[in-house]
Formats: structure tokens, sequence, C-alpha cells
């Protein structure tokens, strides 16, 4: 058993200098090789996030642009629509207007026609009746000058 431990000594005894050389590789490699990637890795993931930053950034501009686009629109549409409800509205009072004026011309026109109407019926009532006498006497002695013959 003393020659296990022995033998068990020397070879850590030997492997001490690999030991040594492997813990001073991964510092080295450590201070040379991997904080340098980190510190790189690092930066490109400041740079994409920050570029996805300005991006989203630049998507809720773009967002609040077109809302305010739209209100806007939405706006003018209704400005639109109330000018020409307004107008509409002008114009059809303006035509109701025109058309109680003709239709109160036309009444004018009528009553006028009913008076001139009643007026000549008036004057042939009488010319009738002065013609009637006339044209009786006619046929009576038409009548009678038949018999006499």
């Amino acid at each position: 058993m003393q020659e296990t431990l022995r033998a068990l000594g020397g070879i850590l005894l030997r492997a001490v200098p690999t030991f040594v050389l492997v813990v001073l590789l991964h510092y080295y490699l450590k201070k040379i090789f991997f904080q340098p990637m980190e510190k790189i890795l690092a930066q490109r993931y400041q740079a994409t996030e920050g570029a996805r930053k300005l991006a989203e950034q630049s998507l809720a501009r773009a967002a609040a642009k077109t809302a305010e686009y739209e209100a806007a629109l939405r706006a003018v549409r209704s400005e639109v629509y109330q000018a020409q409800e307004q107008f509409y509205k002008q114009l059809h009072e303006s035509e109701a207007a025109q058309l109680a004026a003709a239709r109160q011309s036309a009444d004018a026109a009528v009553t006028q026609a009913k008076a001139q109407l009643a007026g000549e019926m008036e004057v042939a009532k009488v010319s009738v009746a002065r013609d009637s006498d006339t044209l009786a006497n006619q046929i009576a002695e038409s009548l009678l000058r038949g018999y006499a013959a």
C-alpha cells in the first residue's frame, strides 16, 4: 500500500506542472479570447436591441401620424358632408320658394281666368237673352207664315 501511495504521489507530482499549465491557459484564454468575445457579443446585442428599439419607436411614430392623418381626414370629410347638407338644404328651400311662387302665380292666373270667363259668360247670357227674344219672334213669324199660306 505504501508503494501505491508513493506511486500516486509521484503521479500527482508529475501532474502539478500540467495542472498549473491548464490553469494558466484558462486565465490566458479568458483574458485574451473570451472577454473580448463577450464584449463584442454585448456590443452586438446592444446594437441589435438598439436597432429594434429604434424600429419600434419609428413604428409608433408612424402609427401616431397615421392616426393623426385619419382624424384630420375624418374632420375634413365631416366638414364636406356638412357643406353638402347645407347646400342641399338651401337648394331645397330655393326650389320650395320657386314652387310656391309658381303655385301662387298659377292660382292668380286661374282666378283671373275664372273672372274673365264669368264676365264673358255674363256677356253671353245677356247676348243670348237679347237674341232669344229676336229668334223667338222670327220663329213665331215663320211658323205663322207657314200656316197662312
